[in-house]
């Protein structure tokens, strides 16, 4: 991307229309009349295209740059040295992997981390836009926040991720949230040391929101969180534009890493330790499509995954509709290839998925499970679903209980609907009363729990694998960690073993965990 491009997508401009020059008398009267917000919305307003479906459908034309050089400006590369930062994350893997990727850059300009927010010289929210719970925490934050910026003039507070994309939040910060310094949003984080340079030294405000996504930006240092597990990004963006989902607008089009970028990755972590990695994107059975100069998918990547000596390789999230044959064939080879699926199913009703734009049915979805089980046997199926969708019936809200007990899901994250502004659903009138919404969230939950309390009982008296994470967050006597299948193990061993894969006999099973005894090994001698 060269530097015409960036000042044309950098998204924030004071007004300078001709009309508004006046004369210098005209001008004193004119401010002395005009209240602080209505100065800050006239000359500091966010001038950005707002989210737009049918100009989004259209991005797939524009070519995606690869970019191989980033580096650290020379004169931020020590800036941070003998100070903090802090980055609070909300939302998805996506958003925490973004955190990896920021607190890298951070450390390599110096700047050391702290979770202590009186301790932090920088303190960034790297925020999610999916629910209207999530922004509500991000601003309750900032609010907090205020007291501790007005203590420590020189602390940089920044606002980033999905939340910053969305126009109304970044107007609303800047007309109501003087106190924050920095705005930027999902495609330029590899501007971040350019970004802290800007705060330090200017007076206003800075926002760098591009409303257009940037390229892909290769060999971005990162701070992973752990040394057990990684989560590496194949692909950014979506192009399924679900009706009540606003995040085409916040990650852009679909836009896949070369594969050769993602295997040297994988290798190097496996090189280094690591035990498992989760291969990330908003829709990962999408990656490859956007590829013009071969033919290369998610399931060649997965086969490729297959022969990295790794233990273990997740993905995260697939979408239905993109769910190919070629996939189902890979996973059944099994190996370090997991037989935990999350297969995102929103709604049990073909009508309500059609208003949603999930472009499949219920019978698709069905099919699909269905091919799935016939080639991996054991697998295990998680899902999301979303209830009280606007102008649900009950008869489309038991469709989707009736799918649930079909597919015998043994865990999903169930939410009720929430409109998100830009979005083609929030323009839907919703004649399903709050009260129901919840009726029928308590009613999914009920079923799935039973599933999963099903499901989890026939671990008593198994062995399973687990992948040892760390010591319990209510016990540090007790150990966990997690199985192939993604169930959480908790049980008492050694602390060396500790980032390792254990044996565990499950000897109690309760609703989302297992308790157990590791397995002691004893070796032969001849």
């Amino acid at each position: 991307m060269n530097e015409q491009q960036r000042k044309e997508q950098a998204q924030i401009k004071q007004d300078n229309h001709p009309t508004d020059v006046k004369s210098g008398k005209d001008n004193i009267d004119r401010i002395k009349s005009t209240t602080s917000d209505e100065m800050i919305a006239k000359y500091f307003q966010a001038n950005y295209q707002p989210p737009d479906i049918n100009k989004a459908r259209k991005r797939r034309k524009e070519d995606v740059q690869f970019h191989y050089d980033f580096s650290i400006p020379e004169d931020m590369a020590n800036i941070g040295k003998g100070k903090k930062f802090l980055i609070r994350t909300y939302g998805c893997q996506m958003n925490e992997h973004d955190t990896e990727v920021m607190a890298g850059i951070l450390t390599e300009m110096g700047y050391e981390s702290t979770s202590d927010t009186n301790d932090a010289d920088i303190i960034l929210l790297n925020t999610c836009a999916i629910r209207e719970n999530a922004e509500n925490k991000v601003f309750g934050e900032i609010g907090h926040l205020k007291p501790l910026k007005l203590e420590k003039p020189d602390l940089i507070l920044g606002v980033c991720g999905c939340m910053s994309q969305e126009e109304s939040v970044v107007n609303r910060i800047m007309k109501k949230h003087q106190h924050v310094d920095l705005i930027f949003g999902t495609h330029n984080i590899h501007r971040l040391p350019h970004l802290v340079k800007d705060a330090m030294f200017s007076k206003a405000q800075v926002v760098e929101v591009w409303s257009k996504e940037g390229d892909i930006i290769e060999n971005l240092p990162k701070v992973r969180n752990g040394k057990i597990k990684a989560w590496v990004n194949i692909m950014y963006g979506c192009d399924k534009f679900c009706t009540y989902c606003i995040v085409p607008m916040t990650r852009g089009k679909e836009r896949s890493r070369r594969p050769e970028d993602i295997i040297q990755e994988v290798r190097h972590l496996a090189a280094q330790g690591y035990k498992e990695v989760t291969l990330l994107g908003q829709n990962v059975n999408a990656y490859g499509k956007d590829f013009g100069d071969m033919e290369y998918t998610f399931g060649d990547l997965m086969d490729d995954m297959h022969k990295i000596d790794i233990p273990r390789v997740r993905f995260t999230t697939s979408h239905p509709r993109d769910f190919d044959d070629h996939l189902v064939e890979v996973l059944a080879k099994g190996g370090n290839l997991l037989d935990h699926i999350h297969l995102p199913v929103q709604s049990g009703s073909s009508e309500v998925l059609k208003r949603m734009n999930r472009k499949y049915t219920r019978e698709d979805y069905l099919e699909l499970v269905r091919k799935i089980k016939k080639a991996i046997p054991n697998a295990t199926l998680t899902t999301d679903i979303i209830v009280g969708f606007p102008n649900e019936t009950e008869e489309q809200f038991e469709e989707t209980m009736t799918l649930v007990e079909e597919v015998g899901f043994e865990a999903a994250y169930t939410f009720i609907y929430s409109p998100r502004e830009g979005t083609p659903a929030a323009r839907k009138k919703d004649d399903v009363p709050e009260e129901v919404k919840k009726q029928r969230l308590y009613r999914l939950n009920e079923l799935v729990n039973k599933q999963s309390g099903e499901s989890m009982k026939s671990y008593e008296n198994k062995t399973v694998t687990v992948l040892v994470e760390g010591e319990s967050k209510k016990d540090p006597d007790v150990l966990a960690g997690y199985t192939e299948k993604n169930k959480l193990v908790n049980f008492k061993g050694p602390k060396s073993s500790i980032g390792h894969i254990v044996e565990v006999k499950i000897t109690e099973a309760k609703t989302w965990s297992l308790n157990g005894e590791m397995v002691e090994k004893t070796v032969e001698v001849n």
